[in-house]
C-alpha cells in the first residue's frame, strides 16, 4: 500500500538474522509526514529488532533506509539522531537524581566543554515544551515526578534533539486513563505540526484511535497493512496471531460460597516507596480480586508479602486462618502459587534448562526427591506434563529458559504455578503483571488460565497496570496509590474514570 503523502521514511527489504533466528525477513514500510503508523505483532514478530535497526542499535544484514530523501547510514545511533529520528522507550531512560533539564540535555553537549549552556538549554526546553503542549518544570527532580510526567520528559528528550520521526514503544503501559487521554491529545498536536510517529502497542483499541495506518508483522514478515478505517480490532488480532483470538469476557464467579483464604488487616511493610501503609484486604476462594494502580505504588510489596519474600512490620496476615509465615518454601507447600512481575529476573533462571525451571519451586517435594538426590526422571516427566498442558514451545526441555519467547516463558511459569506434582489446585494465586508485554494471543491464554483457576476454587490476586484487564477479570477491584489500598468493591461499583482518579491518589 502506498501512503498518500510523500514518505519521510522508507525502510526497504530489511533483513536481520540472530544465529538460526530470522528476526526480520525482507520488511518494507513507509511513513508519511504528519502520520501515526501503528506497528503491531506478536512477541518475537520482529518489531523491536526493526525499530532498533532504524535507531541504529543494530546493523541489518540486508536492506536500506531512507529518511527525508537521504540514505541513512546503518548501525549508527548518532546518524539516526542527526537525521531526526527519536525514540521514547517503554522503560524510561531517565536518571532520578537529576533534574528534568539535566536529563534532557544529558549527552547533547561535548564532554570536554568546561561548562553547560544552562540558560540557553532552559529556554530551548521551555520553547519545545510549549510548542508541543508538554508542560514541565525544568528544575524538578525526575525522581519526584509522576509516571505521566516522566513520560513527558522522555518524549521531550527526543524532541529537544530535533526529532521529526518519533518512535513510541508501549507509551501507555503504565499510565492512568486520564494520563493516556492527555498523551493522545499531545500526539494529535504533534501530528498537526508535521511530526511523524511510529506507535508500538499491544492495545488494539489505542491503535484504532491513534493511528492512520497499521503494519502487522508475524514471524519477521509484513503480513498485513491497512488503514484503521478499513479494519477492526478482531481482524488486527487475527493478522497478528494467524487465527481468530477470543479474549475472555468479564463474567461473575460461579462459586457460591466464598470463604476467606487470605486476609490482611492494617498491614504495613516499613519505609520506602514500595511499601504498604495500613493495608486491609480479604482474598476469597473462587474469586479474582484485582488491584489497579500505577507501578511503583506498593504493588511489589503486596506481592512479595504474600509470597513470603517480605515480612509485615505491623498488622496481621493470615492464610487459612493461621498466621502467614515469611517463608517462600512453606507457602509453596501450603498451596500458594506465584506469577512474579519480572519473568526474566525472578520468574526463571535463564541459564538453567526448561525442565529444571519447571520444578525449581518444588524440589523439596517428595515427588522429586529421594533423600538428598533429585529424582531426575520424575522431574523431567512433570516438566513434560507442563510443556504439553500449557503449550510451551521453544525447543524442548533442555533448552535454556532464556531462549523462550516472552509468551512461552510466561506459559512455563503458569504451568509451574498451577500444575502440582501431587495433584490438586492452588489455594491462592498471586499473579503480578501476568500479561505484561505479551501479545494478544498470549494475553488471551493467560487470562483464560486464571479464570479457570478461579472457577476451580482458587483465590486469585491479580495485580495489573492494564485497566482493561482489571475490568475484564476482576470480581472485586481495589486501587493502590502510595502504598494505600482502597476497599475492594465489586467490579460493578467502579467506573473507569473513578479507578483512574483513585490511581492518581484522589479518593
Amino acid at each position: 500500500m502506498e501512503v498518500a503523502a510523500a514518505p519521510v521514511l522508507r525502510m526497504e527489504r530489511i533483513a536481520k538474522r540472530f544465529g538460526p533466528v530470522l528476526a526480520n525477513d525482507g520488511i518494507s514500510l513507509q511513513l508519511a509526514a504528519g502520520e501515526v503508523l501503528g506497528l503491531l505483532g506478536e512477541n518475537g514478530a520482529g518489531k523491536s529488532t526493526l525499530v532498533s535497526i532504524l535507531f541504529g542499535h543494530y546493523t541489518p544484514d540486508a536492506g536500506r533506509i531512507e529518511v527525508f530523501g537521504r540514505e541513512l547510514p546503518l548501525g549508527q545511533p548518532r546518524a539516526a539522531l542527526a537525521a531526526g529520528i527519536g525514540m521514547a522507550h517503554q522503560h524510561f531512560t531517565l536518571a532520578d537524581n537529576l533534574t528534568v533539564l539535566e536529563n534532557v540535555v544529558l549527552g547533547t553537549e561535548p564532554f570536554w566543554r568546561p561548562f553547560t549552556r544552562r540558560a540557553e538549554a532552559r529556554a530551548k526546553l521551555l520553547a519545545v515544551a510549549q510548542r508541543f503542549g508538554l508542560a514541565v518544570a525544568p528544575d524538578a527532580m525526575v525522581g519526584a515526578l509522576s509516571v505521566g510526567e516522566r513520560q513527558r520528559v522522555e518524549i521531550l528528550k527526543a524532541l529537544y534533539r530535533g526529532a521529526r520521526i518519533l518512535i513510541l514503544d508501549e507509551p501507555t503501559a503504565v499510565l492512568t486513563p486520564q494520563e493516556s487521554e492527555a498523551l493522545f491529545r499531545t500526539l494529535a498536536d504533534m501530528v498537526a505540526q508535521g511530526l511523524s510517529i511510529i506507535f508500538i502497542t499491544h492495545k488494539l483499541a489505542e491503535v484504532m484511535r491513534v493511528a492512520l495506518r497499521v503494519v502487522v508483522l508475524r514471524a519477521g514478515r509484513v503480513v498485513a497493512e491497512a488503514k484503521t478505517t478499513d479494519t477492526q480490532p478482531a481482524e488486527l488480532a487475527r493478522w497478528m496471531v494467524g487465527q481468530d483470538v477470543a479474549l475472555p469476557q468479564a463474567r461473575p464467579s460461579t462459586v457460591a460460597a466464598r470463604p476467606v483464604v487470605c486476609g490482611l488487616e492494617n498491614v504495613g511493610t516499613g519505609a520506602g516507596r514500595e511499601r504498604l501503609v495500613d493495608a486491609s484486604l480479604q482474598l476469597r476462594a473462587g474469586e479474582i480480586t484485582a488491584i489497579a494502580g500505577v507501578s511503583g505504588n506498593g504493588q511489589l510489596a503486596l506481592a512479595e508479602l504474600l509470597c513470603g519474600m517480605r515480612p509485615a512490620v505491623s498488622g496481621s496476615v493470615t492464610l487459612g486462618g493461621s498466621p502467614l509465615a515469611a517463608d517462600p518454601a512453606w507457602l509453596v507447600r501450603k498451596g500458594v502459587a506465584r506469577i512474579p512481575e519480572d519473568r526474566h529476573g525472578t520468574g526463571v533462571v535463564g541459564d538453567l534448562p526448561v525442565w529444571e525451571n519447571a520444578v525449581a519451586e518444588r524440589l523439596r517435594s517428595r515427588a522429586f526427591r529421594r533423600g538428598p538426590l533429585v529424582r531426575r526422571a520424575a522431574a523431567r516427566a512433570h516438566a513434560l506434563a507442563i510443556e504439553r498442558a500449557f503449550d510451551v514451545r521453544g525447543g524442548g526441555l533442555d533448552v535454556p529458559a532464556r531462549a523462550l519467547s516472552g509468551g512461552n516463558m510466561q506459559k512455563l511459569i503458569l504451568g509451574r504455578a498451577l500444575l502440582s506434582p501431587e495433584g490438586g489446585a492452588p489455594r491462592l494465586i498471586v499473579a503480578h503483571q501476568p500479561t505484561w508485554g505479551l501479545d494478544v494471543g498470549a494475553v488471551a491464554y493467560v487470562q483464560q488460565q486464571l479464570l479457570a483457576a478461579r472457577d476451580a476454587g482458587a483465590a486469585v490476586l491479580l495485580i495489573s497496570d492494564d485497566l482493561d484487564e482489571v475490568l475484564a477479570l476482576g470480581d472485586r477491584i481495589a486501587v493502590m496509590h502510595a502504598g494505600n489500598l482502597t476497599p475492594a468493591l465489586p467490579a460493578s461499583g467502579w467506573t473507569r474514570e473513578q479507578i483512574g482518579l483513585a490511581m492518581a491518589g484522589a479518593r
